[in-house]
């Protein structure tokens, strides 16, 4: 009982921490079974179960709330549950022996991954055109394999490549991601079940992750308005590297004066990161002030004047021609056309040195 109470702590915490950034949910729950001596093909067979329900529940509320691109799910979901298949089949084949250190390395990776990702300025604003399928195939496909074989890495790896990309909205990108991931959870389980058998399940894991992410999920809608996923994705990643690590130096048995050394730099890369992380928030948060700032200025400044550039404009016709409704009071260079030409303010981000550029800069 008390260890299923664990595990349904690891499925809350997991999807506490997929909810805030949009990804690592298997990576996050992953790590925490192999800390708890969990089989590295069991803990990620499980894991990928209890996604499908976790990601079922998550690809309905996006599509409700209009984060769904189905033309990006379509060409992502399926070159990954091809990808996701192979890989469950492969970690299914090899032993335990050497399935435990390959899944830490791709989990360490990934979380180190994540300590750079997140310990500089996020992207936020989507550029032009339209994402290809010879560029999602690939990205689904590798993004599928390596979520098998680690037990997770699925939103690691999609999330923030289509995010660089800059084509896509934010909320679109995280939506179409997690919608696309139930198919890929499914067709990881049935590799799983093909390469391991229904023994391979730990079922009673796999309803403790399912029932705790559940229960995660609305709190997590209420995290990601409070905790800044910098701040957030930059800590997750610093206790992934750190629990991978162990299991990395048992499995090449590094010795007792080796272990310390190590863990004080990983420990000191974290700080690093963690730093870091606070800095660029606090420029993009500085950054964005000055750009709201001069957005609610020029809105104040066009209103003021447009009063002001009318009464001109009559004036001009009047000055000019002898009357209210000379030409010039309606086309001339001194009236309301002139006048609202000079008096324009200029397009949000189309010069460079305005406050729009300055955002644009600081999240490059």
């Amino acid at each position: 009982m008390r260890k299923l109470l664990v595990l349904a702590l690891v499925g809350l915490a997991a999807q506490l921490v997929d909810g805030a950034l949009g990804m690592a949910y298997g990576l996050t729950s992953s790590t925490l079974l192999l800390f708890v001596g969990v089989a590295p093909a069991a803990a990620s067979a499980s894991v990928h179960l209890a996604e499908i329900g976790t990601t079922l529940a998550a690809g309905v509320a996006h599509w409700r709330f209009g984060n769904v691109d189905w033309r990006v799910v379509t060409r992502i979901a399926l070159p990954g549950a091809v990808g996701a298949f192979v890989g469950a089949t492969f970690l299914s084949s090899i032993s335990t022996e050497n399935a435990a250190p390959w899944m830490a390395g791709i989990l360490f990776t990934l979380g180190a991954y994540l300590l750079v990702r997140f310990s500089r300025p996020l992207r936020q604003r989507p550029g032009a055109g339209r994402l290809r399928g010879r560029f999602l195939g690939p990205l689904g496909l590798v993004a599928g394999f390596v979520d098998a074989t680690g037990g997770g890495g699925w939103g690691p790896v999609a999330t923030p490549a289509l995010l660089v990309s800059g084509r896509m909205e934010p909320r679109k990108v995280i939506g179409s991601v997690d919608t696309a991931e139930f198919v890929v959870a499914g067709a990881a389980s049935i590799g799983f079940l093909i390469g391991l058998g229904s023994e391979g399940f730990l079922l009673p894991t796999v309803a403790a992750l399912l029932i705790g992410g559940l229960i995660a999920a609305p709190v997590a809608a209420w995290l990601v308005r409070i905790v800044p996923a910098q701040l957030l994705g930059a800590t997750i990643g610093g206790v992934i590297v750190l629990t991978n690590a162990r299991i990395l130096l048992n499995a090449g048995d590094a010795g007792s004066t080796t272990r310390p050394v190590v863990y004080v730099l990983l420990a000191a890369g974290w700080l690093v990161a963690l730093v870091l992380a606070v800095r660029a928030l606090r420029r993009t948060r500085h950054a964005r002030a000055i750009v709201d700032a001069h957005v609610a200025g020029a809105g104040v400044g066009a209103a003021a004047d447009a009063p002001a550039t009318a009464d001109a404009g009559g004036r001009g016709g009047q000055d000019t021609h002898g009357a209210a409704d000379g030409p010039a009071g309606v086309d001339g260079p001194a009236g309301v056309d002139g006048r609202a030409a000079e008096t324009a303010p200029v397009p949000v981000g189309s010069a460079p040195g305005t406050p729009p550029d300055l955002l644009a800069r600081v999240e490059r």
